[in-house]
């Protein structure tokens, strides 16, 4: 039986995330159906090629494509149980997206020539995923992404992003009036306007996860829950990694631990990771009179363009999704009023289902990086060590289009190929900043008071 599940497990306190902890609450494992079978607990000291650490949805499609397209056999250590941090935690939003910063800061950051050449990776990676969404039934809905305009001066700010997505990186994006969204998708009554970008696959992402690791177990991939890193010793090349049950030696290690990267799991990771939490919640099945009530014709899921965004959707099951963040600490995510932030949400935006009964509820840490964007990379040449983090959120999608690269890498099939010269690919994570302009390991101790002040700051400008 699994050990309790540890509500207030906090990255960057914790000594451990567990050993063998259940599962979050979320409606996603509770309606996934009985997992893959694994390969139980490390039991033994063993030797592995490749070592993946974290069960989640870029470790799973790490492991798949190191086994499907170079013949590599990993061995996967999880600490808890299989899916057990960001993939069974998210909203379930696959977007054509890579972290935190949108197409048109892409050509502000690295000009237009780069943010083509990325805008064509990350287009690459979500058809990658959009395909896999058909493979494995795991409840895929691809109608798209409405991006809700909050306040009326959001409209110039969504104006922008159709065009430059249009006329710059020819996507089919068009702008919606406040008529046109209650008319034809949902009677959202927060939003005044509304950007459609056709790409967009809604998912279940346990069962999508699940699916992988069951590909992944038949390519001869081993997946080994209750099993954390708890040492990590590298001796003439070779690593030693410790878990309760025996010591596993890789010549090569990749670590997918997302946001639930713990700041002693190796020196490289250190302070390289923000994680910030995100409440979610799922309501009971709406009636038909709450359909109808709230002009729900429409499955796509929604974001509005508040910088502490909501996302949210209306389910298969016709129960309504949403979150938005949460607690600074660990110790606080239970405190009542970061439920009551979502429930207040669903009044404003949904007032027929003001008061709904919540019947799933949970939340689960975010790994931003530093400068908003993901890195897949070495980040030691000298060193047999690789990671894929700092998705900001938007993870769901790009994990396995990261999962995909990671695996090239590791396999050292990624010498002279173009793609990896992309900024996610050839820099490793940086040490936390200020206002961007000071980058030191030193601001690590002060990044919660910074979080603290700004989530203060972004909640007056999202609602002033």
């Amino acid at each position: 039986m699994p050990s309790p599940y540890n509500p207030h497990y906090d990255p960057l306190v914790s000594t451990s995330p567990g050993v063998g902890s259940a599962h979050a609450p979320t409606y996603w494992t509770a309606t996934a159906g009985l997992p893959p079978q694994d390969d139980g607990p490390i039991d033994a000291d063993q030797e592995a090629e490749v070592v993946i650490i974290g069960a989640g949805l870029t470790g799973i499609a790490t492991a798949l494509y190191l086994a499907r397209e170079h013949g590599i056999q990993a061995r996967v250590l999880e600490a808890n149980q299989t899916v057990w941090g960001c993939s069974s935690r998210n909203g379930g939003q696959g977007q054509n997206a890579a972290g935190r910063l949108s197409r048109s800061q892409w050509i502000e950051r690295w000009g237009l020539d780069v943010a083509k050449q990325l805008d064509h990776e990350v287009r690459t990676g979500y058809e990658n995923f959009s395909d896999l969404t058909r493979q494995i039934d795991c409840d895929a809905y691809a109608g798209g992404h409405l991006y809700l305009a909050h306040r009326p001066e959001k409209l110039a700010y969504l104006r922008n992003e159709a065009t430059v997505r249009r006329e710059v990186f020819g996507y089919d994006t068009r702008l919606l009036s406040a008529d046109d969204l209650h008319r034809d998708y949902c009677d959202e009554r927060d939003a005044v306007g509304a950007m459609l970008e056709a790409e967009g696959v809604g998912i279940h992402p346990v069962k999508l996860a699940y699916g992988l690791m069951a590909q992944a177990r038949a390519l001869g991939v081993k997946f080994h829950p209750a099993s954390p890193v708890q040492g990590w010793q590298t001796v003439g090349g070779v690593h030693h990694l410790r878990t309760p049950g025996g010591t596993v030696r890789a010549k090569r290690v990749a670590v997918c631990t997302g946001g639930y990267t713990g700041q002693g799991l190796h020196p490289q990771l250190r302070n390289k990771i923000m994680p910030i939490l995100s409440n979610s919640v799922v309501t009971r099945p709406l009636t038909d009179a709450e359909i109808e009530a709230t002009r729900f014709q429409t499955r796509l899921f929604l974001t509005d363009t508040r910088t502490l965004r909501f996302y949210y959707r209306l389910l298969p099951d016709k129960r309504l999704q949403i979150g938005s963040r949460s607690a600074i600490h660990g110790a606080d995510a239970s405190a009542p009023r970061h439920l009551k932030l979502l429930t207040d949400a669903i009044a404003r935006k949904f007032p027929p289902l003001a008061g709904i009964g919540i019947d799933y509820s949970w939340w689960g840490w975010v790994d931003v990086s530093h400068d908003m964007m993901p890195r897949i990379t070495q980040p030691d040449p000298a060193q047999t060590i690789w990671y894929a983090l700092g998705y900001g959120g938007n993870g769901v999608a790009f994990s396995t289009c990261a999962g995909k690269r990671l695996a090239q890498r590791v396999a050292g099939k990624d010498a002279g190929q173009e793609v990896f010269k992309l900024p996610i690919y050839n820099a490793p994570l940086q040490a936390p900043n200020l206002f961007g302009v000071v980058r030191s390991p030193a601001l690590a101790p002060f990044r919660r008071l910074g979080q603290r002040i700004l989530y203060r700051w972004y909640h007056y400008r999202d609602e002033r």
